[in-house]
């Protein structure tokens, strides 16, 4: 019996193969379209693909083009073509705007996009591109189920850039290039004020600047010195406890010190 079931299975999927190597030489777009439709509905997205491609140029306008291009646009997110699926998707928006599926397509585009966000660490230009065709999603599309899914991939995304600012503002510091680091530390701040960084920045902000200071040039020790406290008192004054709060008053204590020399 398992022999007769194995060779039934065998058939049917020669079958299946033969019906589509002919549907690919096939010059009948209908008997195409049919084949391409089995394909895309057994999960043979990439079979799929090949025949969408084939059928999308004599199809458009027809009746069945929603249908064709919604299978297209979705054979290319199953198959994690993701440039692809995003364009394929927004075509589709585009050209059918009363679809019933038009909202699903349009946040699928979107988030096409999103899965081209690379780490944190590498360029950010496609997180940026992801996140504006998220939130143009968000705004057109304010009461979408879909909703709740475009936000948490915004927050993964604003995550990634956040991330991102921090570690080239600490990477200023690491370097020792302070002028820079207290520049960038400021811009992160003021960027990401709600960030769970925020007292990691403004104790490396205020590390630089007292490295700053206490290497300066006798002519500009004192101010830096004074912008030193400054940034010691904003840390402190965000948390009292902070985790650095041993180093940052040693720190403190040389300014503190150097200042009183000014004042003589």
């Amino acid at each position: 019996m398992k022999k007769i079931v194995s060779l039934l299975i065998v058939v049917v999927l020669f079958c299946s193969c033969s019906d589509y190597q002919k549907a690919l030489k096939n010059e009948d777009v209908a008997a195409k379209f049919e084949i391409a439709t089995k394909m895309y509905e057994a999960g043979k997205y990439n079979k799929a693909i090949r025949l969408f491609e084939q059928l999308a140029p004599t199809y458009r306008g027809k009746p069945q083009a929603e249908k064709l291009f919604y299978m297209f646009s979705q054979s290319y997110y199953k198959t994690k073509q993701y440039y692809l699926a995003g364009y394929q998707f927004e075509s589709f928006v585009s050209g059918y705007p009363r679809s019933e599926k038009v909202q699903e397509a349009a946040f699928l585009g979107a988030f096409s996009y999103s899965k081209l966000s690379p780490v944190y660490s590498l360029d950010q230009t496609d997180t940026v591109k992801a996140l504006e065709k998220l939130q143009a999603f968000i705004d057109n599309y304010p009461n979408s189920e879909y909703l709740p899914q475009a936000n948490a991939a915004v927050q993964v995304l604003n995550g990634k850039l956040e991330k991102k600012a921090y570690e080239n503002a600490k990477g200023y510091n690491t370097i020792s290039d302070y002028k820079s680091a207290l520049i960038a530390f400021d811009n992160f701040i003021a960027d990401f004020p709600g960030t769970p960084f925020k007292e990691d920045a403004l104790f490396y902000k205020y590390d630089s600047a007292y490295q700053l200071a206490i290497n300066s040039v006798p002519s500009k020790m004192q101010e830096r010195l004074n912008i030193a406290k400054v940034a010691y008192n904003n840390l402190i004054k965000f948390n009292s406890a902070t985790k650095y709060k041993k180093q940052a008053d040693e720190m403190n204590a040389r300014v503190e010190t150097d200042l009183q020399k000014f004042t003589k």
